[in-house]
């Protein structure tokens, strides 16, 4: 049975690709906003269940979806339906997506894109794996920020940056998410944007370590600082702007994810030093956990840049079961002093 009837409108619509929490959040804004909006997920019950109970009950059970959202199964509809495409699925499936869709893209239609992550084994950049499958005759974009899926759906304040390097589709991302307490600011810094939203989950990791080894508040803070700074050499090795990482899906996107349990990296980092093991704690969390995959592919990347990178070195030894939470603070804590500015 098909999750696309009511047939939705085709007025200016937007596709949302992937129906976990954050894409059923930004469906939810979307449709909010005014526009009319699809909901795609691959699991045919599930979507149906969404489009009937008006809700996404596993993830988002409090923030009920509008008039002008509708919930379908049916990828090939989705994509000719709509104006542009927002794929929030996770990273690691962004390549089958976008090979799974191509045929029926038109032309100039545009991908914008809400992963976080690096491309298993190639350690592309999201940009990349799109310019990859589609080429460059779609214009794309990263959105990325400080967003929390639970309060986006909400309607709490929140603010993203929409990075691309077509300016006139930056900004017509940007307006439609843009309003109802939601800011939407424009960048052409793919790279900056993008590697910000990857690394973060990795020191997210760490500090959930630490705190879950009562190790306080001044460890904590070194953590998000040294975290930043890492990501910082990582970006300019990769030729991001140091405003851009400074900035909301930089900086902003670090603190929020490494400070508050919503986050999924960091509760990952708690229940690990509790002595849970990695498939252990996913179980637990029963959501992707984008920093497990991510971690070993960015240190991968950093190595090849010739970028130290020692507390995603410590994060993935641990998730690789190589050290423990205790021996991975050890190592950080018993590294040589350097200048701060090294």
């Amino acid at each position: 049975m098909e999750s696309s009837s009511p047939q939705p409108s085709t007025e200016a619509a937007i596709a949302v690709l992937g129906a976990g929490s954050f894409g059923t959040a930004l469906a939810v804004h979307l449709a909010r906003r005014g526009s009319p909006t699809l909901l795609w997920g691959r699991d045919v019950a599930k979507m149906q269940a969404m489009q009937d109970a008006r809700v996404n009950a596993q993830y988002l059970p409090d923030c009920a979806f509008p008039v002008k959202l509708t919930a379908i199964s049916d990828l090939q509809l989705a994509v000719t339906s709509a104006e542009d495409l927002l794929i929030s699925t996770p990273s690691h499936t962004l390549r089958e997506t976008l090979t799974t869709l191509k045929p029926w893209l038109r032309p100039g239609q545009g991908v914008a894109c809400a992963c976080k992550g690096l491309e298993p084994q190639s350690g592309k950049l999201v940009h990349e794996v799109i310019e990859d499958v589609l080429g460059t005759a779609h214009p794309l974009a990263v959105v990325s920020g400080p967003t929390f899926a639970k309060e986006l759906g909400i309607g709490l304040p929140t603010a993203v940056t929409v990075a691309s390097t077509d300016e006139a589709f930056a900004a017509k991302i940007a307006d439609r998410l843009h309003g109802d307490g939601f800011r939407a600011y424009t960048a052409d810094d793919l790279p900056g944007v993008e590697i910000g939203g990857a690394a973060k989950n990795v020191m997210a990791i760490c500090v959930g370590l630490a705190d879950g080894l009562s190790l306080g508040a001044n460890t904590r803070a070194a953590i998000i600082t040294r975290g930043l700074a890492e990501i910082m050499r990582l970006g300019e090795a990769l030729g991001a702007k140091p405003e851009t990482l400074m900035g909301l899906s930089g900086m902003g996107d670090l603190v929020l994810t490494c400070t508050d349990n919503q986050s999924r990296n960091r509760r990952m980092g708690l229940l690990l030093a509790e002595g849970k093991t990695v498939p252990e704690a996913i179980a637990e969390i029963k959501q992707v956990v984008e920093g497990v995959k991510a971690a070993p592919e960015v240190l991968r990347l950093a190595r090849r840049l010739g970028v130290d990178m020692p507390i995603t070195d410590a994060v993935t030894r641990v998730l690789s079961g190589e050290i423990t939470p205790v021996e991975a603070v050890r190592v950080l804590a018993m590294r040589p002093k350097k200048a701060e500015s090294e």
